[in-house]
């Protein structure tokens, strides 16, 4: 359930269905970076294997224009992967589309920002577990099966890069929420929160999530809330197979 709060993208305030959809390449994009970062390995003899995993790939050169194309083709892969379950849904539902909104994390852009030394230049800017909330963007910022989601419009804040946290975080590893949590954990937080599990893995627990309200509270420069989305009904990979993060 989606309740917006401000007028955004042509609807007004009230309380909508809502799907939210969490895919990346499904592996495709793993695949990519790590020959790349193989490739870049190569090139960089010079550094101890403890320091392996620093080599770099000038992006002007022949492998790093490669890897650049390569992972572009990744993300719009992985775009078209959203537009294709929320397609198919709708369609399955019989329902119109109000308002359709994606945007991308863990994944790197080319960018122009002022840097502290007064210089205005292009930059690559790597967003790990971060999102670009440029002046006036919608992002989508989720928290966990059982924690509300926000639709945010970013402020554009020259000190963080324009950037702004992809989601809650987690707290603790999948194989540590794993161990630490059972089935009857989870079982019992949905309950409460009146969410309907269809499958997931105990990787995926709420517990295994930071607070979203306190992520959201410490982002108040970056982004301006217009809509939450409160989970009810949650569909994960089920328990054995692999997560795309």
């Amino acid at each position: 359930m989606l309740t917006v709060l401000e007028a955004v993208g042509g609807l007004p305030p009230s309380e909508y269905l809502a799907l939210l959809s969490h895919s990346g390449s499904r592996g495709s994009g793993a695949t990519v970076a790590q020959h790349y970062s193989r490739v870049a390995r190569d090139l960089h003899p010079e550094l101890s294997q403890a320091l392996g995993h620093l080599a770099w790939l000038d992006v002007s050169s022949g492998a790093g224009q490669e890897y650049w194309a390569a992972m572009e083709l990744m993300g719009a892969y992985a775009a078209a992967n959203h537009e294709l379950i929320h397609r198919h849904v709708a369609r399955a539902l019989g329902a119109g589309v109000l308002l359709d909104v994606e945007n991308h994390h863990n994944f790197a852009w080319r960018e122009r920002h002022l840097l502290p030394d007064g210089t205005d230049r292009e930059v690559v800017v790597h967003r790990k577990g971060a999102t670009p909330p440029g002046e006036g963007v919608l992002g989508i910022i989720p928290g966990s099966m059982a924690a509300p989601g926000y639709i945010v419009r970013g402020k554009g804040d020259p000190s963080s890069l324009r950037s702004a946290s992809h989601g809650a975080g987690r707290r603790m590893s999948r194989t540590r929420a794993k161990q630490e949590f059972t089935w009857a954990d989870l079982t019992r937080v949905l309950k409460e929160r009146g969410v309907t599990l269809l499958s997931a893995g105990l990787d995926e627990v709420p517990m295994a999530y930071k607070n979203i309200e306190t992520v959201m509270a410490a982002q108040k420069s970056l982004v301006d809330i217009v809509a939450r989305f409160d989970p009810r009904l949650v569909k994960m990979a089920p328990a054995g197979e692999a997560p795309e993060d």
